[in-house]
């Protein structure tokens, strides 16, 4: 825990310092990595007909397509194509390598009550809300089956109330631009696509701890409601997720760059 924690503080304050502009560069939105959560020997949550892993590649991929056919200025990295399990840790440094302007991580989401249905979207952050805590939680717990999973996140322990605290620390020099494209999020799945928003919140993932730039993660819906599990995997239904979360990230790169 002392590991990351150092870590953590050093690298905020590297953070900090890109942040300071060099001559007259003007800030554009160059890359974006589309992260599927799960995939292979991870599912995800459970639906009574289907995975998470494939509702999220789904979604993903029709997102990366509406991106390259009209922002074709707009690198589309994938942390995954296929159904393939990739590392919790590989996903954001995936991102950092490439040194992607953008980090969006989609998934869905499961209540033990079938009624509960609706759109989250994530940024960086604590929260006192229980609820928010199991989400993270679950999401952050495909680390457990992964080989020396203690080695590769230096004692990060999924269930540990502490270890999610001490990741609000981190992330502060992008919160700003993660809650702008998440608020245009929720914007556009409550008043375009017509979904039940459940708001913009915070948690500690790691995906969203671990990456160098602004990021969001999307919980795309509830497969644990038949209802919303049958549009979710709706071909038309992926399509208007994808396009509303295009819409907001188009929104939000018009924005940013207009701020040079």
């Amino acid at each position: 825990m002392k590991n990351i924690l150092a870590f953590s503080l050093v690298t905020i304050s590297i953070l900090l310092c890109s942040f300071i502009p060099a001559g007259e560069t003007k800030y554009r939105v160059k890359k974006v990595v589309i992260d599927a959560g799960h995939g292979g020997k991870d599912p995800g949550t459970l639906g009574s007909f289907s995975k998470e892993k494939d509702v999220a590649l789904a979604i993903a991929l029709k997102l990366g397509e509406t991106i390259k056919e009209n922002l074709p200025d707009v690198e589309v990295i994938y942390t995954r194509s296929t159904d393939k399990f990739v590392e919790l840790y590989e996903r954001p440094k995936i991102a950092n390598k490439e040194s992607a302007d953008f980090f969006i991580s989609i998934h869905c989401n499961a209540s033990s009550v079938k009624t509960v249905k609706g759109t989250e979207t994530y940024v960086m952050g604590v929260s006192k809300a229980k609820s928010n805590l199991e989400v993270a939680k679950r999401e952050n717990s495909v680390i457990l089956l992964e080989d020396d999973y203690k080695e590769n996140y230096e004692g990060f322990e999924p269930d540990s109330p502490e270890t999610h605290i001490m990741f609000s620390l981190y992330q502060g020099a992008f919160r700003g631009n993660s809650l702008r494209l998440a608020e245009s999020l929720e914007d556009q799945f409550k008043n375009r696509v017509g979904r039940n928003s459940r708001g913009v919140k915070q948690e500690a993932f790691w995906v969203l701890w671990a990456t160098s730039m602004p990021s969001v993660l999307i919980e795309a819906g509830f497969l644990s409601n038949p209802e919303e599990e049958k549009y979710l995997n709706d071909k038309l239904g992926q399509t208007y997720i994808a396009s509303a979360i295009f819409r907001a990230f188009r929104d939000y790169k018009v924005e940013v760059e207009s701020m040079n």
